[in-house]
């Protein structure tokens, strides 16, 4: 009797592990198979939006679909007219602290929720503030940030603004934040400022540029240009809501994109120190 009593406990134990078991392999096969509609996953608006992915993949559904998924949300690339997951998740704070870092919920949630409710995922929630020689057809995407302009680090932001300003990108090229604001030295003009290192902050030359670096980031969100490298701060800055950062440490960590559209692109970068506005845009030229 006592060892009918043993088995049966080992065949309920058995039971339960494999009902749990069941259970995860359920969720994870729920969690890769997700299913969106042509709200947010347009095929064809996805695949003539962007001519690096006709190269690359071509005109195959399930090719574009999976890329969207693993890469284009969290890149910042829009998959239909309506629809640009990075804008929607930094436009509502309610839905980060809802899904965090779980693009493709985003998604299900514009479909189920969001779209009948009247929220926004085309325009980015920011004060723009444009030259006058551009036009808002020219605009891909802009940003605007604030900074005080009365501390060191302003010299660094207005600096590393100038030297991004104007630089214009042919189909196909590749941009470097880092290259082109040229190393962080007394002698290209940076001055000593507070920089995030391992976590914490210290002082070094440059520091600031990374406000610059972010949002010319948040403007490639706007926009749907994707980065080809980006690495976020080890700590939450203050100038950007978090998501929308891309720290700058040469020569580990950059900000790089290339310019997937078939006309050239031109970056605009303009502070205005009396009020302590840093915006960039992206420009099609």
């Amino acid at each position: 009797m006592r060892k009918a009593n043993i088995i049966r406990k080992l065949f309920l134990l058995l039971l339960c592990v494999s009902m749990l078991t069941g259970n995860v392999i359920s969720a994870e096969a729920a969690k890769n198979t997700v299913k969106l509609s042509n709200i947010t996953f347009d095929m064809d608006y996805y695949y003539n939006t962007y001519p690096d992915l006709q190269n690359a993949i071509g005109y195959d559904y399930a090719a574009l679909y999976n890329h969207y998924l693993q890469h284009g949300l969290k890149e910042g690339r829009s998959g239909s007219a309506e629809f640009n997951c990075m804008i929607y998740r930094n436009n509502y704070s309610d839905l980060q602290t809802a899904f965090q870092e779980d693009y493709s919920s985003y998604c299900l949630h514009y479909e189920q929720h969001g779209k009948s409710e009247g929220r926004n995922a085309v325009e980015q929630f920011f004060s723009a503030h444009t030259s006058s020689s551009t036009t808002t057809a020219d605009v891909i995407g802009s940003y605007s940030t604030n900074y005080d302009a009365t501390v060191q680090r302003a010299t660094n932001v207005e600096l590393a603004a100038s030297r991004i300003n104007g630089v214009e990108l042919q189909p196909g090229e590749e941009f470097s934040f880092s290259q082109t604001i040229l190393p962080r030295t007394s002698k290209n003009g940076y001055v000593k400022a507070p920089v995030i290192s391992n976590g914490k902050y210290v002082t070094g030359y440059g520091g600031g540029i990374c406000q610059v670096s972010s949002t010319l980031y948040a403007a490639m969100l706007a926009g749907g240009v994707p980065a080809t490298e980006r690495h976020p701060h080890t700590l939450q800055v203050s100038y950007i809501p978090k998501g929308m950062d891309a720290t700058i440490s040469s020569p580990s960590k950059d900000l790089k994109f290339v310019n997937i559209f078939d006309d050239p692109i031109q970056i605009s970068a303009s502070t205005d120190s009396e009020n302590g506005i840093l915006t960039v845009s992206i420009i099609q030229k």
